[in-house]
């Protein structure tokens, strides 16, 4: 008999179970502050590949931000992680080949309850497969932060791409909502850093996925309103001159990657 699991938050319990397994296993119905643990537990858990069904709202919510949702998409691209919408009455259940597990929050602990009957086993996987089956396939637009890192290195340059990293590292969330600064605005800030081209980064976000070169402008414009950037011209050969971007505030100038978020965000909120 498999024993249950008792962990004190959601994090260790998924470790716990997806640490346990191999193979493909489904995650049912897991509710937001699952989803967002259970992407670095998968990532983490290379023995398994997860096939994930979960409400359209909460896989939207969720993957919105860009530190799991570019995460999510490496997991994708790797055949580790699939997504579909679910709308069905659950608890959230990790189905296995050989074990089902339901996790239940009670009294500030998380229990997962296991049981390991062949017969219910089978009948869970027969049942969650086909609702698999039926299931909407989840569109996460969010491009993979393996090919943002490399291209962004390969096109921009490493010092970018580092302070980019270390901008990520810093952060709790990256969705720009008010609880963190959202990707383009930490691509535009990086590149201010290290004083590359509005264009070259514009035009790296949009063929990477990030967002448009017409959102990066505006991002771009919003930031010069509220003095985080600034910009000069650089005339080049043939057309109109380019704008290189700089760092617009004294107190941003010379800070290291992992203050950079801190003291934009201290700004923007000033």
């Amino acid at each position: 008999m498999r024993s249950n699991i008792l962990e004190t938050g959601v994090e260790g319990l998924l470790e716990s179970v997806l640490g346990d397994a191999t193979g493909e296993l489904y995650l049912i119905n897991p509710s937001r502050e699952i989803l967002e643990v259970s992407i670095p537990a998968i990532e983490e858990a290379e023995d398994v590949s997860v096939q994930l069904l979960a409400g359209e709202r909460v896989l939207k919510d969720v993957l919105d931000d860009f530190i799991v949702g570019s995460t999510a998409a490496d997991l994708i691209a790797a055949d580790r992680l699939a997504l579909r919408t679910f709308d069905g009455p659950t608890n959230t259940l990790v189905v296995s080949d050989d074990a089902v597990t339901a996790v239940v929050s009670a009294g500030g602990n998380v229990a997962g309850l296991v049981t390991d009957d062949e017969e219910f086993v089978s009948a869970a996987r027969e049942q969650y497969e086909s609702e698999w089956e039926s299931a909407e396939q989840f569109k996460l637009r969010t491009p993979p932060i393996s090919r943002v890192r490399s291209t962004l290195s390969d096109e921009i340059g490493a010092g970018v791409a580092d302070d980019f990293d270390g901008v990520l590292t810093s952060l709790e969330t990256a969705r720009g909502n008010g609880d963190g600064l959202d990707e383009v605005t930490i691509s535009l800030l990086v590149a201010a850093k290290n004083e590359e081209l509005l264009y070259d980064i514009s035009k790296w976000g949009e063929d990477v996925g990030i967002a448009s070169k017409a959102t990066f402008s505006r991002t771009k414009t919003r930031l010069e309103e509220m003095g985080l950037v600034d910009t000069e011209k650089v005339p080049i050969d043939v057309g109109r001159p380019r704008l290189r971007l700089i760092l617009g505030d004294d107190r941003l100038q010379g800070t290291g990657s992992d203050d950079l978020a801190n003291v934009a965000q201290s700004l923007m909120a000033s």
